[in-house]
């Protein structure tokens, strides 16, 4: 097939300029070279593309047939070219994204949406889960993944912004379970913990000399929505660890307050990820740089207080 694509602009200047030496000496090959990718194609062919004299070629019936077809695939070939070069080609079809459920509907789902009307071919399937996902197994363009990145040499990976943990618990709470100073103290105290299939999120925070360490909260309440974690501590169902942009709003206004800055302190950066190819398509480029230009301010939006 590559033989017979490589022929092709030769056939077709032939077949224009009705002489293999014009051709030649228009493509900078020899006469030889160009009779002999014509005998190619006539043999793959099984069909005599030119008439030939000793001076002249001249197309055949079958030839003449042949070189409409190809000449206009090469015009569509030099105009799609054309588009790609001057980075005119509309970004059109279906995209599939795969984001954690709350931080998706609050922090990416808006930023994207937007794009539906910039772009009016273009089709985004939006799903909202905190499972670990095979992208390629799943058929997934694009996932975002927030802290741990999933060990694949087949991925591709960019920071696309970061988030801050915090403890907080109500001041109400606060008044009347005693205010933890020390991780002693700290393990003392009911938390509303995050879980996931049935396994509860440990808490990553920082000693006194500035180390990480995990830490298993003692609850009574384990929820998988932050959201309503973030509910129920207000209620003074006691502590959580939260993202900062999720509750700093209330931490602001004082319904939450927050409790030993200092160890729950642990940043996590934020990733958009997807399948390695070749080439990075327009789609994921496109998704990618309108998350990494607008994400953290949106984060510092939907986080300051109204």
């Amino acid at each position: 097939m590559k033989s017979v694509l490589n022929s092709l602009p030769v056939f077709v200047a032939a077949a224009e300029a009705n002489s293999f030496s014009q051709t030649a000496e228009k493509l900078h090959l020899t006469r030889s070279s160009v009779a002999k990718k014509i005998a190619q194609l006539e043999a793959r062919l099984g069909i005599t593309l030119f008439h030939r004299t000793t001076r002249t070629q001249s197309l055949t019936e079958e030839g003449t047939l042949y070189y409409e077809y190809c000449r206009r695939a090469l015009d569509e070939i030099e105009k799609i070219e054309d588009i790609l070069n001057s980075g005119k080609l509309e970004t059109c079809g279906k995209f599939r994204l795969s984001m954690p459920v709350l931080f998706g509907h609050l922090c990416i789902a808006p930023l994207l949406i937007s794009l539906i009307k910039q772009y009016p071919k273009l089709e985004l399937e939006m799903s909202f889960n905190d499972r670990i996902i095979d992208l390629i197994e799943e058929g997934i363009d694009l996932s975002i993944y927030i802290g741990t990145l999933p060990d694949s040499s087949n991925l591709v990976a960019r920071k696309i912004g970061k988030h801050r943990m915090t403890i907080c618990a109500s001041p109400s709470y606060l008044a009347q379970m005693g205010e933890p100073q020390t991780i002693i103290e700290l393990a003392q105290h009911f938390a509303v913990a995050y879980s996931h299939s049935n396994r509860i999120q440990k808490w990553r925070l920082k000693d006194d000399n500035g180390g990480i360490y995990e830490f298993r909260p003692k609850t009574r309440l384990m929820m998988d929505d932050m959201q309503a974690i973030k509910d129920a501590i207000i209620s003074d169902a006691g502590i959580a660890w939260l993202p900062d942009w999720l509750v700093r709003k209330e931490l602001i206004d004082g319904r939450l307050k927050e409790i030993m800055p200092r160890a729950g302190e642990i940043t996590f950066s934020i990733y958009a990820v997807w399948p390695k190819t070749p080439y990075l398509s327009r789609k994921v480029r496109l998704i990618v740089d309108t998350l990494v230009n607008n994400l953290p301010a949106y984060m510092e939006k939907i986080a300051a207080p109204n």
